[in-house]
């Protein structure tokens, strides 16, 4: 119960909190979502991934991590595709459900789950928490593993219902998150620290800004949508999200090999809600918003059960 109200306090109501921001606020002022998107999508994300990919030290140990992250995106990918093709969903709702599979929320509710977690008993010996770096580091290569896809795959796949692939693709070349990983990359093999430029305290602010600005878009987003409580494709999306994910991650974790608390942070991890941006992703291409932003709000609260039982499993599973 205590990790329950916890996790309930500490990281599912701050996020209702900025959620109910942008609904009110939009309802009050009509602000326009296509240009909170771009805010989005043309600063916040590019230099969130930038500043992240820079200062995080990627060790060869934590490249498995980033295959099964891989890994575990094809088989949802797989698994939403014989759906969507035994449902029989046009490719609008087809496309916007696969998104809402794919993509989970890792980083504002990932990495508060796993600092949580690890800094807090059974993990604490001698005052210290010795298992929370590499939790944290094993958080942030899946944090970056969706950053990456959900700005290439995520784009390709909404855009492609309403554009001829080709097309897709050029608008995903015209996204900056595409250049700022290899930026990023090429950087770190330069011997010069960045991060002490008088550019870097922006690059930090803006980096600050980008849950926020994400979690009042998804406001402003649900501000304008007609809720359908009985829409039973929200349900299944939301059922696979948080239920089959961990089950899928459970066995991929036993094929790779991963034990203690490697184990442990890629379960918990897998089992988040669906990513905010599946939402405003759906907004900027128009496909489906109203499907993918009653999917973010409702995987988001049920997610604050689901995921007590997902850590408890995972410390009987995988102990230390």
């Amino acid at each position: 119960m205590d990790i329950f109200l916890f996790i309930l306090m500490n990281n599912i109501f701050p996020i209702f909190i900025l959620i109910s921001l942008g609904f009110l606020l939009s309802k009050k002022f009509n602000l326009d979502i296509y240009t909170i998107s771009k805010l989005n999508f043309y600063i916040f994300v590019p230099t969130f991934t930038f500043v992240n990919l820079y200062t995080t030290d990627i060790e060869l140990k934590l490249l498995k991590v980033i295959i099964f992250a891989i890994s575990l995106l094809i088989v949802n990918f797989i698994l939403s595709k014989i759906i969507t093709k035994f449902k029989k969903y046009d490719s609008k709702l087809g496309n916007a459900f696969t998104n809402s599979i794919l993509f989970y929320n890792s980083g504002n509710i990932g990495i508060p789950i796993i600092s949580l977690v690890f800094s807090n008993y059974p993990f604490i010996i001698n005052g210290e928490t010795p298992y929370l770096n590499t939790a944290l580091a094993i958080q942030i290569m899946v944090l970056l593993t969706q950053n990456i896809t959900t700005n290439s795959i995520g784009f390709f796949n909404a855009a492609k219902a309403n554009m001829h692939w080709k097309d897709s693709i050029k608008k995903i070349r015209a996204m900056p998150t595409l250049y700022a990983i290899p930026t990023a990359f090429l950087l770190k093999l330069i011997p010069f620290d960045f991060s002490t430029t008088p550019i870097w305290p922006a690059l930090s602010y803006i980096k600050g800004g980008l849950v926020p600005i994400a979690l009042i878009a998804l406001g402003v987003q649900l501000s304008k949508t007609k809720f359908d409580f009985k829409n039973k494709e929200v349900y299944l999306s939301v059922f696979i999200r948080l239920l089959g994910g961990p089950i899928i991650a459970f066995c991929l974790i036993l094929l790779f090999g991963f034990e203690g608390i490697a184990a442990q942070t890629l379960m918990i991890s897998s089992s988040v809600p669906t990513a905010v941006n599946t939402a405003l992703i759906a907004v900027e291409y128009d496909n489906c918003s109203d499907f993918a932003s009653q999917t973010v709000m409702i995987s988001t609260l049920l997610s604050s059960i689901t995921l007590v039982f997902v850590i408890y499993f995972a410390r009987i599973a995988f102990p230390i």
